[in-house]
């Protein structure tokens, strides 16, 4: 299910159910040519509106605005409902992953991966288990608030319309968290009554449930859903490395989210959100554990008016525990004991106001759009230490902690010349400032040591400027330039961290990362439903945040601390083409160059030319599908990722991999299908890691399992071979 593709089912109301960071961003490429919407479904399906044009197709995320999908300015990425349904991903990370665009931290899924290595990744831009990108849930900020990771399993699937991903600088419109683009999950509309459910056992222990109710009662909507995941996991650790100590990964979650939605008058519409997870994931041994408990809510008021347009306001709070226990290990790895406990509560608050203004008519069509956001963020790490040995100056305990209060505006002009050419321009101003920062160490001898951390604060302004140009009905150029930032979180600032045998150091001195940068691309559709499209871009980022490793470790082991690096650039291009061969046919693929090169490092030459880590030059992915919903519906996919180095100094090199991934699903009887889904297929073994001890990505992975969907509809006949899919 690889890159670049449109969805084929976005004329659905795209209602945000929460505008913090500004519902939608500075520009956005409509995609065409996914799954043919005579062959979408995969299992029973109900009557449909039929497929909309595609000149009425529409995305959001990319302008904030819905916008016919080839009309928008910049690089937007779709996987519709249909290819999320047929996806052989069991995790929404894994999911993201088959666009070759997209990266998390490292190779490994959050099914085995700690919770604070799983930070989002586009294009290649610097890597690391913080997010380089911003994660939105109907317009809801997800990215952890101390550390900016993301808890992918916190975003059950079954309730999902859509995901949009743009993949290039948005901090014009979304600020700090936006720094390399956004991806965004829609929920599926409110409609009812409704019942879906799936079901799913496999190898390695894996066992799945989730199950999603809806319905509406005239002005008022509500949905319900509920999912778990249990698995064993696997070996992680290498055969020729392993020892006594090494066993599987288990992992296990739970989730529940709430949804209500009313039409309060014509004009006026209110809705509120809340959710729950729970998530405890070992790493292989008996001391490598983290768990994860969240609880987060969300409200939205929007009015629209006749004459003076549209205005939102959103509101947002999330608290959370992570608590992570870290190992000390021989080095055969026959025997371990607990390095430390760490225990991370944190809790954020935020609120926006977004205005969108009527039509208005000078030299061609205005849409003028402006909006203020605020949110603050407070953490604290507590850290219990087991050191090897004890004297009387042996630090036993630490404490560090933080808050950052961050707010920006933005004004945004929409401006279409003609239907063959049309503007987008955005200026944002946001300020954010960290106070509250202190260090509490605790020594064997019963001394105790503090250190207070200096209040600081910062200012960026956020300009993009973007253009889109249609010469011809088949052909469409688009052209944008940005510049972008991001904040250091409070994990950076204040937090060390632990993987494998290496020990990283937090930097109370970090600054922003910033970028500028440029794409350029081409779109072209043929007969047949054939769409092909090339986008280059060109980055160039200064002073990101990295893992440096250090000439000499600091006093309490670290070997590597964080660090603003000097400036990297980050170069590429992409390709994809879409293909419906026939109405049961439909080909996918998709591939990105991304050349990733250290171009300044002050104090540290030997970086200079060096590739960023955890950063493949190639990556591509290429799925074909087979849809008759009298017959079978088969998809299979084929990711490829080239080598990567773990470390900064390009001296742990990983190979690359080609894997393949199958899914098929066959419709039993009334409203249920029979499903099989299978991960790497021949179970190529690749590593995922190299920090202190090799780590392996996922096996074969290989599951069963029954989907029922909308029980209580009121049609339970299954479209004809033929018919649209729903």
């Amino acid at each position: 299910m690889p890159g670049p593709r449109a969805s084929p089912r976005l004329s659905l109301p795209c209602r945000l159910g929460l505008a913090l960071l500004l519902p939608g961003v500075a520009t956005a490429q409509a995609v065409d040519g996914g799954t043919p919407p005579e062959t979408e479904a995969a299992a029973p399906a109900v009557p449909t509106e039929p497929e909309p044009p595609r000149e009425t197709r529409t995305v959001v995320t990319a302008t904030r605005l819905p916008r016919p999908l080839r009309d928008v300015p910049a690089t937007t990425v779709v996987i519709p409902r249909a290819e999320i349904e047929r996806s052989p991903t069991l995790t929404q990370d894994a999911l993201v992953r088959t666009l070759p665009s997209v990266a998390t931290f490292r190779r490994t899924p959050s099914l085995v991966a700690d919770p604070t290595a799983q930070g989002l990744n586009l294009r290649g831009l610097a890597p690391s288990g913080v997010a380089r990108g911003l994660v939105l849930l109907d317009g809801l900020p997800f990215n952890d608030p101390y550390g900016g990771w993301v808890f992918w399993r916190a975003l059950p699937r079954l309730g999902l319309d859509r995901i949009e991903v743009v993949p290039t600088g948005g901090s014009a419109l979304y600020g700090s968290a936006a720094l390399g683009g956004v991806v965004q999950l829609f929920s599926r509309p409110i409609t009812g009554p409704v019942l879906d459910a799936d079901v799913s056992v496999g190898n390695l222990g894996t066992g799945f449930a989730a199950a999603r109710v809806a319905d509406r009662w005239g002005r008022v909507g509500a949905s319900l859903e509920v999912e778990g995941l249990t698995s064993d996991g696997y070996r992680i650790v290498p055969e020729n490395q392993r020892g006594r100590i090494d066993g599987n990964t288990p992992s296990e979650h739970v989730s529940a989210q709430a949804r209500v939605e009313a039409e309060a008058t014509d004009h006026l519409s209110l809705s509120a959100r809340a959710g729950v997870f729970r998530e405890h994931q070992n790493g292989g041994t008996q001391y490598t554990v983290a768990s994860v408990d969240l609880a987060w809510f969300a409200a939205n008021a929007r009015l629209r008016t006749d004459t003076a347009g549209a205005f939102e306001l959103g509101l947002f709070g999330r608290t959370q525990h992570f608590a992570q226990d870290r190992a000390r290990v021989t080095p055969d790895r026959n025997f371990e004991v607990r390095s430390a406990l760490q225990d991370v509560p944190a809790n954020d608050q935020g609120g926006s106001l977004v205005w969108t203004g009527p039509d208005m008519t000078l030299g061609g069509t205005h849409v003028l759009a402006a909006g203020v956001d605020v949110r603050r963020s407070d953490g604290r790490a507590d850290e219990l230490l087991f050191p090897a040995a004890y004297t009387a100056t042996t630090r036993y305990a630490r404490t560090t902690q933080g808050t950052q209060l961050s707010g920006g505006v933005f004004v945004q002009d929409l401006y279409t010349v003609s239907p063959a050419l049309e503007f987008a321009g955005t200026l944002r101003w946001d300020t954010w400032r960290n106070f509250d920062g202190r260090q509490l160490e605790s020594f064997a001898n019963g001394t105790t040591s503090t250190i207070h951390f200096e209040p600081r604060t910062a200012r960026q302004l956020s300009p993009r400027l973007a253009a889109r140009v249609r010469p011809l009905d088949w052909l469409t150029l688009r052209a944008s330039a940005y510049r972008a930032f991001r904040a250091p979180t409070l994990n950076e600032l204040y937090r060390p961290f632990q993987v494998g045998t290496v020990l990283t150091a937090a930097n109370p001195d970090l600054g922003a990362e910033r970028l500028w940068g440029t794409e350029a691309g081409v779109e072209a559709t043929g007969p047949r439903g054939l769409t092909g499209r090339v986008t280059g871009f060109w980055n160039v980022l200064d002073a990101p945040v990295t893992n440096v490793t250090l000439a000499t470790p600091l006093p309490d082991g670290a070997t590597r601390q964080r660090q603003n690096l000097g400036r990297a650039r980050v170069r590429g291009v992409e390709l994809g083409a879409d293909w419906r061969l026939s109405r049961q046919w439909t080909a996918l693929a998709a591939y990105t160059f991304v050349d990733p090169v250290v171009t300044r490092a002050p104090g540290q030459p030997d970086l200079v030319g060096r590739q960023l880590p955890q950063d493949p030059r190639h990556r591509g992915s290429l799925a074909v599908t087979f849809e008759d919903a009298s017959i079978v519906s088969v998809t299979a996919q084929l990711r490829v990722v080239g080598p990567q180095y773990e470390d900064d100094l390009n001296t742990r090199g990983m190979g690359g991999a080609a894997v393949v991934d199958l899914f098929v699903s066959r419709h039993l009887f009334w409203k249920v299908d029979a499903f099989g889904a299978v991960e790497n297929l021949f179970d190529r073994q690749y590593l995922a890691g190299r920090a202190g001890v090799d780590t392996l990505a996922p096996p074969f992975q290989a599951r069963v399992g029954l989907r029922l969907r909308d029980v209580f509809s009121e049609s339970s006949a299954r479209a004809a071979p033929g018919a649209p899919g729903r």
